[in-house]
């Protein structure tokens, strides 16, 4: 939808290589769209993107944002300013970015082949189709009989790995085709959710890192040349630096990751203050650009194997990684695992896991929060995070923190983007204490901190982003921790474990040749561009202990 009033020729004639794939509109006044936007919202339609001048007669761009995000809260927002008043109206625009009223307001085109404008429409246009349509192409196909929280936590898998997926009902053609293929190929007893990744033979997936063993294998599958030099465990951004700089730089390198590339990160639905991505960058879009990038280098990944043991090696011995489908023998490691939300311990919501109550952003989830009320605990920029990205989708989102405000734990810039949002409200000094429902989550209960007070409270869904607790129990005594569980290093570790009054590496742990960085590592930042200068920074670590 694109409203020009004045420049109706240069946005018609621009917008116009795009109208193979979308029904491009152009709309001369904001009244106009309005009326547009309604009729399109009220006969099913969607709408991936709202375009307007930076001039409206009779308005101003502030106001018709406003009025269209009530109409169709999931669009992108652009504004394109005519070149005539762009460097006048930049300071005003630059103030309404910042708070969040729009996504981005960008140069109009004065000549053909503006790749620089068109870059960033393409690029907003890949965000709505990966966070809020449903695709056009499914990579992966699953059949369910319900939202099950396998089902759940296997979209969610998919979704952070950035394969477009697509769930039917097994009485749909599509379902009776892949059952049917089953029960001829493999003729178990079937089970949901069926899975039927990239034209392989279907499978039942009883837990969701069975998805990503059955698509990317096992390491016993993957020849590692007898030793590597660097083994990452973990594939957050902290790992996934270090994958690209160790691998560009001549060392082999194996990174192992339990669950989905990015970690707590790649459930960001939009993280806008990463350097380098002035209109931000979802977690799941920067992890698969890094592991690209990694993969280009050489490095091999290994996806859905979690690390049972480390055993250090003895007397220059290469360490031993250990996981149920095989070890990986390398002689460097780097720790890199980050953190778990912790969990709530209210056995009612814990039952309910998958079923309205999750832990972390599930950035699949949203789109089914569609006209709910929703609740997200947390204070922390990725709490943030999520409840702007299910301000889209929901009635309302109300974020609950045990602190009196949100100032302490989350950046400012998120901040003022949720108090401009009708969407989103804070309710401080108050945490959850109950809840339940038939099959899944329909009321939980709130509890105020000072009274204890107690309140019942109607919603549709539970997001629990509560706060860190380090990876840590498959790591080794040797490997020195904190009284938190989070590992020690450099001079962080206590002087009588130094070696000849020498403190390790600045990010070298108690075991020579093994290293921590990230949120896993004690005392670091917890933030994505800390966590991946950490991992960088291990690289040249890694090359003089390897050095003869």
């Amino acid at each position: 939808m694109v409203c020009a009033p004045e420049h109706a020729d240069v946005l018609g004639g621009e917008f116009g290589r795009y109208a193979r794939d979308y029904e491009v509109r152009l709309v001369p006044t904001a009244e106009d769209v309005t009326a547009e936007l309604q009729s399109i919202r009220d006969t099913g339609g969607r709408v991936p993107m709202l375009v307007t001048e930076s001039v409206l007669p009779g308005t101003t761009v502030y106001a018709a944002f406003q009025s269209w995000r009530t109409i169709v809260p999931t669009a992108k927002r652009i504004i394109a300013a005519h070149w005539s008043v762009f460097l006048d109206q930049a300071p005003t625009l630059r103030e309404g970015l910042a708070k969040g009223k729009y996504d981005a307001y960008l140069l109009m085109p004065r000549g053909v082949r503006d790749e620089e404008f068109h870059g960033a429409i393409v690029e907003m246009l890949s965000d709505w189709g990966s966070s809020v349509a449903t695709p056009e192409v499914d990579t992966v196909r699953i059949v369910a009989d319900g939202p099950d929280p396998v089902t759940v936590g296997v979209r969610d898998f998919l979704d952070r790995m950035g394969m477009p997926n697509r769930t039917y009902p097994p009485d749909s053609e599509v379902g009776q085709a892949i059952v049917a293929r089953f029960a001829d190929e493999v003729g178990d007893e079937l089970g949901w959710p069926l899975v039927s990744a990239y034209d392989r033979v279907p499978f039942v997936a009883r837990e969701v890192s069975a998805v990503a063993r059955q698509i990317y294998g096992t390491p016993a599958d993957i020849s590692t040349e007898g030793v590597v030099d660097l083994a990452v465990v973990g594939a957050g951004p902290a790992g996934l630096a270090a994958a690209v700089y160790g691998s560009s730089e001549g060392l082999s390198t194996v990174v192992v990751e339990a669950e989905a590339i990015g970690g707590q990160a790649g459930t960001s639905s939009m993280i806008r203050n990463y350097l380098g991505f002035p209109r931000g960058i979802s977690g799941m879009r920067l992890a698969q650009r890094a592991r690209n990038q990694a993969i280009r280098f050489g490095t091999r990944f290994l996806t859905g194997w979690r690390v049972d043991a480390l055993e250090p090696g003895a007397d220059g011995e290469p360490h031993r990684v250990v996981t149920a489908g095989g070890d990986v023998h390398s002689r460097s490691v780097l720790i890199a695992t980050g953190v778990a939300y912790r969990r709530l311990g209210v056995p009612p919501l814990e039952a309910l896991v998958g079923a309205g109550v999750h832990y972390g952003a599930a950035v699949s989830a949203a789109r089914e929060m569609e006209g709910q009320d929703v609740v997200v605990v947390g204070g922390g920029n990725s709490a943030g995070q999520a409840a702007v990205h299910l301000s889209r989708f929901a009635r309302s989102v109300t974020i609950v923190v045990r602190r009196a405000g949100l100032e302490e734990s989350m950046s400012a810039y998120l901040i003022r983007e949720m108090a401009l949002n009708p969407v989103i409200s804070v309710r401080g000094r108050t945490e959850v204490v109950g809840g339940g429902g038939e099959g899944r989550l329909e009321w939980i209960v709130e509890c105020d901190v000072d009274t204890r007070e107690q309140t019942r409270r109607h919603v549709g869904g539970l997001f629990l982003l509560l706060g860190a607790a380090p990876h840590c129990d498959w790591i080794p005594p040797a490997v020195c921790r904190d009284d938190d569980g989070f590992v020690l290093t450099g001079r962080d570790i206590p002087q009588h474990l130094w070696v000849a009054g020498r403190p390790p590496a600045n990010l070298e742990t108690t075991v020579p040749g093994i290293f921590a960085a990230g949120d896993v590592r004690g005392g670091s930042m917890k933030r994505v561009a800390a966590a991946s200068g950490e991992g960088a920074s291990v690289v040249p670590l890694v090359h003089a202990y390897l050095a003869p």
